[in-house]
């Protein structure tokens, strides 16, 4: 098959490339920097040099492809400038008109648990916007949206309280269970979805495991090998923390309510009607390994 991935060789992205080449498909990765090239060519894949917000070169890209992989890359959240919504926008009704216009019959696109929502998700409402632009292409586009869950990555987020106060502080956690993911397992997931011919509209969630904040913190207080507490604080606390550090009002004020209908329940509701068969590989176990190592270094 000859495959278009977007997200350059990020932390989907570069995995998902090395098993679609392995799998000796005719791969083609979309990245806005050119100097990324040569390594994109190391993995035997085509690099494609241009910019989601060009819809001519999505479409000339696109064209003869069997199937693209699409994805909104993540923003600066620290750019007070920043419109998320609109760039959600732009990049969705790119994606729509370069797939209608190249004939690519098939899309797996990147999407997020909380996306069935059409408010409370916070942040995250943009990407249940792309969903439904997408949904608008013709029938005989067959589109699977993917909704992971929680990045292990994400847990970086809270390197400093981590390393100076021995807690995570967020409005959600604790007793909540969090389904994580691993980045390798969701590309694991895309590739399978993207060698799966079916027709019409679905959604498939992918996770590596479900834990409590409490347990995910005691998983990674051993891996770093000192005490870590998961506390709860109040949406008010988060709001000013996230502020402090520089986040842009409105994304910070997103921030909060997403993590907030993640501890009422709401944003994982979906989820957990559909929660997937099987759990991913990854396990937090394994990534705390990494974790420890990497903030250990910091």
């Amino acid at each position: 098959m000859k495959i278009i991935l977007t997200g350059s060789l990020g932390h989907i992205s570069k995995p998902l490339t090395q098993e679609l080449v392995q799998k000796g498909h005719d791969v083609t990765v979309i990245s806005s920097k050119a100097d990324k090239q040569a390594d994109i060519e190391a993995l035997g894949a085509t690099a494609a040099i241009g910019s989601l917000e060009d819809a001519g070169f999505l479409t000339a890209t696109f064209t003869g492809a069997d199937a693209v992989y699409t994805m909104v890359p993540p923003a600066n959240y620290f750019d007070h400038s920043l419109d998320l919504v609109g760039y959600y926008h732009r990049i969705g009704r790119n994606y729509a008109a370069a797939i209608g216009q190249s004939g690519v019959k098939q899309v797996v696109n990147l999407s997020t648990i909380g996306a069935h929502l059409e408010k409370g998700s916070g942040i995250l409402i943009g990407a249940h916007d792309v969903e439904q632009m997408l949904n608008e292409l013709p029938a005989e586009v067959a589109i699977t949206h993917m909704r992971p869950t929680s990045f292990y990555y994400n847990l970086f987020a809270h390197t400093h309280c981590i390393k100076h106060e021995g807690r995570i502080a967020t409005n959600y956690g604790v007793g909540d269970i969090i389904p994580w993911v691993s980045p390798v397992d969701i590309a694991a997931a895309i590739a399978e979805e993207i060698g799966t011919p079916f027709t019409g509209r679905k959604v498939r969630y992918v996770a590596s495991e479900e834990l409590t904040g409490a347990q995910t913190a005691a998983i990674l207080a051993q891996a770093l090998g000192k005490p870590l507490q998961w506390v709860l604080i109040s949406d008010e606390e988060m709001l000013n923390g996230l502020k402090a550090a520089g986040m842009h009002p409105g994304i910070a004020a997103g921030m909060v309510e997403m993590f907030g209908s993640l501890h009422t329940g709401l944003l994982a509701e979906d989820y957990f009607r559909n929660r997937p068969a099987v759990m991913g590989k990854v396990k937090l176990a394994d990534y705390a390994k990494e974790f420890a190592a990497a903030i250990k270094q910091l």
